[in-house]
């Protein structure tokens, strides 16, 4: 594929950005690319956003379940950025229409308090790293009509990035066994998703260790105060304005949101 053929995909996704209106998939205009192509589509964007000074504060792991895996195709999960303007304190409300197709996950986060951009970075590296673990919320989107998407879609559109938030009562690795930390998922009180940390490529820290040695083979790197979502712990669900989240998990404690009208 020409440079100027992946610049145009990249630019229809901006455009279903700015505009709210979701676009067709993109998937069979970089299948001769594969997935190299759908990363390349989502570099050129993150390149684009950097160039308007939209600061980068991490990274988001996604198909981090199996199942969701199977049903894609893949037997790996992928990546897309955080950026300071997706973050959302803890209890806020957000209109719905801020982020197009909104689905709501619960997810552990890590903060690092050192980079990580040595080749190969090892379990060793991403604990001393790790500065402290929060509750998260993230909120997914698809600039992708009805969400037919298939994995060159979703990596090509940053992960199917939208928003996300983060507790505020920060805990340290030691305390916590993320493993068999268990969530449950509230709207408006009534349970909507169950897991547990094994449910993320059978540990949170398997997939943030997944993600640093990504970036580093594409030489990026993580870099200290960014904040890295693990992946999904329970099943997404989707979001409609009047609805309020909480995301419980053991031993980081619960994180909120809400969903108003359109503006």
């Amino acid at each position: 594929m020409t440079r100027e053929q992946l610049q145009q995909v990249a630019a229809r996704l901006r455009e279903a950005e700015a505009t709210g209106i979701a676009c067709d998939p993109i998937r069979d205009l970089i299948s001769v690319g594969g997935i190299d192509a759908a990363y390349q589509v989502q570099q050129i964007n993150r390149q684009f956003w950097g160039d308007q000074g939209r600061r980068s504060v991490g990274c988001k792991i996604g198909l981090t379940s199996q199942s969701v895996q199977q049903q894609l195709g893949v037997n790996q999960p992928d990546f897309g950025g955080l950026y300071a303007d997706m973050a959302i304190a803890d209890g806020d409300d957000i209109v719905i229409n801020k982020v197009l197709q909104p689905k709501v996950e619960a997810e552990v986060a890590l903060v690092l308090e050192h980079d990580l951009t040595m080749e190969q970075p090892t379990m060793t590296d991403l604990i001393r790293a790790t500065a402290f673990v929060l509750p998260a919320i993230e909120i997914v989107g698809s600039r992708i009509a009805n969400w037919n998407i298939n994995i060159l879609d979703t990596i090509a559109d940053n992960a199917s990035s939208g928003m996300y938030v983060l507790g505020n009562h920060p805990k340290k690795l030691d305390q916590l066994d993320l493993r068999l930390c268990g969530m449950v998922m509230t709207r408006k009180g009534e349970p909507v998703s169950v897991g547990a940390g094994q449910a993320c490529l059978g540990h949170p820290l398997n997939a943030a260790l997944w993600v640093s040695r990504t970036f580093a083979s594409r030489g990026q790197g993580l870099k200290a105060g960014d904040t890295i979502l693990t992946g999904a712990l329970g099943p997404m669900v989707p979001a409609v304005a009047g609805d309020r989240f909480e995301a419980r998990i053991n031993g980081l404690g619960s994180v909120r949101i809400g969903f108003g009208k359109e503006a």
